[in-house]
């Protein structure tokens, strides 16, 4: 085995060490924000990230109706109504209507559901902070290849989801 063939087996397996602590870090992520919250001073917020996310998501594009976020999440339009009457029912969000087109319902954030949007913010500009510190070992070209990379592992991952490859 050649020096690059060993490289390429070495990026590889740390490639799968790399998803497995993500994988770890996901699954701890809504306790993270949870304390993050009560930080914060909210005593009241999504224990599922999924919501969380979909707060964001609302906050982002508000008013948004239940196709929009589906799309922007990448899930069924079947598990935004059942997030969003949950969360409607805990006061995060508010259905409404446009003047124009009585038929179709859009979303936005109550001020309970601005709160949460808020500490996740903050909660995300200071994770994009750290990883934005530890990039500054390498440089300007190390970047470019790091991005490279990633570029190249989401389109393959991306092609074995949809069953392309």
């Amino acid at each position: 085995m050649n020096s690059s063939e060993g490289l390429k087996r070495l990026l590889y397996s740390q490639f799968l060490h790399f998803a497995h602590l993500t994988e770890q870090i996901f699954a701890t992520e809504s306790e993270k924000f949870a304390d993050f919250a009560r930080l914060e001073g909210l005593s009241s917020f999504p224990t599922n990230l999924t919501s969380v996310h979909t707060i964001d998501c609302i906050g982002h594009n508000e008013p948004i109706n239940n196709t929009s976020i589906a799309e922007k999440m990448n899930l069924s339009k079947a598990s935004i109504t059942k997030i969003s009457n949950k969360l409607q029912e805990e006061g995060f969000i508010k259905r409404s209507q446009m003047n124009d087109n009585k038929k179709e319902v859009y979303f936005s954030l109550t001020p309970k559901g601005r709160q949460i949007f808020e500490v996740h913010a903050m909660m995300h500009v200071i994770l994009e902070n750290r990883f934005i510190d530890s990039m500054n070992v390498f440089s300007e070209s190390e970047l470019q290849a790091v991005l490279k990379f990633f570029q190249l592992m989401i389109q393959h991952n991306d092609n074995s989801a949809k069953g392309d490859e």
